[in-house]
């Protein structure tokens, strides 16, 4: 296998982590808040009113979520290909780097949530729905926003574990 098409089966994988990420990511998050979804993300993503909650919310995550696979991946996989001088040691960087992503926006998301609880955002910062429970609202928008966040400090880690995984490949060869 070519690293070429390595790289393109990673970046595919990467969209696939990425989407079942957010869905996962999104059933925690409505627990935190069903407002955040009912006054604010269906009617954002279309969600039809008559689909299960919990079904709309997953969907959601999908869809905010399954390109960042291509915009961490492109980057990652594609310097990756051309650093890693062979396709199985990219294969190799590259489960690692979706783990690393998939774990640094978990953990970031996490953290948006925890500072959230610890020190809420005054008011008149975030935009929050009449009649939602703001608390809830907020600390479900911290948790989507710093995981956003933690994609991008994961495109720059995978970035490093992969021109790593090059220089050692090559200094061993």
């Amino acid at each position: 296998m070519t690293r070429l098409f390595t790289a393109l089966m990673l970046t595919a994988l990467a969209c696939v982590a990425a989407a079942v990420f957010g869905a996962l990511h999104d059933q925690v998050s409505y627990g935190v808040a069903p407002d955040y979804y009912h006054m604010f993300k269906f009617d954002q993503f279309a969600i039809p009113r008559d689909w299960p909650p919990r079904l709309g919310a997953a969907w959601v995550g999908v869809q905010a979520s399954w390109w960042m696979g291509l915009v961490i991946g492109v980057p990652v996989f594609g310097i990756g290909a051309l650093v890693v001088p062979t396709a199985a040691g990219l294969r190799r960087a590259g489960f690692w780097a979706i783990a690393l992503v998939l774990g640094l926006t978990a953990l970031a998301s996490a953290t948006g949530l925890l500072v959230e609880i610890i020190s809420p955002t005054p008011d008149g910062i975030w935009w929050t729905p009449d009649g939602a429970d703001v608390t809830a609202f907020r600390r479900a928008g911290a948790m989507h926003n710093a995981a956003y966040l933690g994609g991008a400090l994961g495109l720059l880690a995978g970035l490093v574990l992969v021109i790593v995984a090059g220089i050692r490949a090559r200094r061993a060869a």
